[in-house]
């Protein structure tokens, strides 16, 4: 009877052909981060607004309303703390002394 030995750490850090084939395919995909984090944010807070006119005007479902809009404070908060912690390392390197 053979054991069959597995190491986790080995595992993880084997390069599968599949994600080769992903990281030929975007090359880019790093980089555009930031940008992707700015357009849900924006699209966020534009179905918020989208969707309270509709229940403002038309009385659509209320309860959409709400999930959208908290769904939109749950975004503004994430990006105001992003926002804060990136002040907080520029203040960080400017006190560093030369």
């Amino acid at each position: 009877m053979s054991t069959v030995s597995f190491n986790a750490y080995t595992a993880l850090n084997t390069t599968r052909p599949a994600d080769t084939a992903k990281a030929a395919t975007k090359p880019d995909a790093d980089k555009n981060v930031v940008a992707e984090g700015i357009n849900d944010f924006k699209a966020a807070l534009q179905q918020a607004e989208k969707t309270t006119m509709q229940t403002a005007v038309t009385g659509a479902d209320p309860h959409a309303m709400v999930a959208a809009l908290a769904n939109a404070e749950l975004m503004l908060d994430a990006a105001v703390t992003i926002r804060d912690k990136v002040v907080e390392a520029y203040q960080e390197l400017l006190r560093m002394p030369v």
